[in-house]
């Protein structure tokens, strides 16, 4: 299914991709940066010990980056600020080193970016889910967003781990 978003006078197009895996439903999302160009894709697989993310990213400026999803299905250039704070239904704090637990959107790790601008990494993730009905689903209340921070994650911080402004973003809805 394609579905268009108008924001900010920007067309983003959100490719919006479910197909059937071994491991459960399987749904893909295209990642765009501020001017509208094609940043990488995320994908969500259902497994057994939890929900794969798999973030392959591209024209993205070299180094470590911060990627979270957010609360709101949104990507409103050139701040992505509609996109909200960090996906925290269980209401904990920020980041995986954080001994009170961290945020369900929160990745483990930052994705490193190579010097041809291209940078990919997965994680399992317990604290999500793919079931709409879930009080933890990123489809819920109309979906969430991917967001990709400027600077790395220092995976402590409150409220978004020191990451910098927001320079890419995917609409995550079904």
């Amino acid at each position: 299914m394609r579905i268009k978003q108008w924001a900010a006078g920007l067309s983003v197009a959100i490719l919006a991709v479910a197909t059937a895996s071994a491991g459960g439903p399987k749904y893909s999302f295209s990642i765009q940066n501020k001017a509208g160009q094609d940043s990488g894709k995320v994908t969500f697989t259902q497994t057994k010990k939890g929900v794969k993310v798999h973030i392959v990213l591209q024209n993205i400026p070299f180094g470590d980056h911060g990627v979270h999803i957010h609360q709101n299905a949104v990507c409103d250039a050139p701040d992505f600020k509609g996109a909200g704070g960090h996906f925290n239904p269980d209401g904990k704090h920020h980041g995986y080193k954080n001994p009170d637990g961290h945020h369900n959107g929160d990745m483990p790790a930052n994705v490193t970016v190579g010097e041809d601008h291209k940078g990919e990494a997965t994680f399992v993730l317990d604290s999500i889910s793919l079931d709409p009905a879930a009080p933890n689903s990123i489809f819920a209340n109309g979906g969430t967003a991917l967001v990709v921070h400027e600077k790395a994650d220092d995976e402590i911080s409150d409220p978004a781990g020191n990451a910098g402004n927001r320079i890419a973003c995917a609409v995550i809805k079904q």
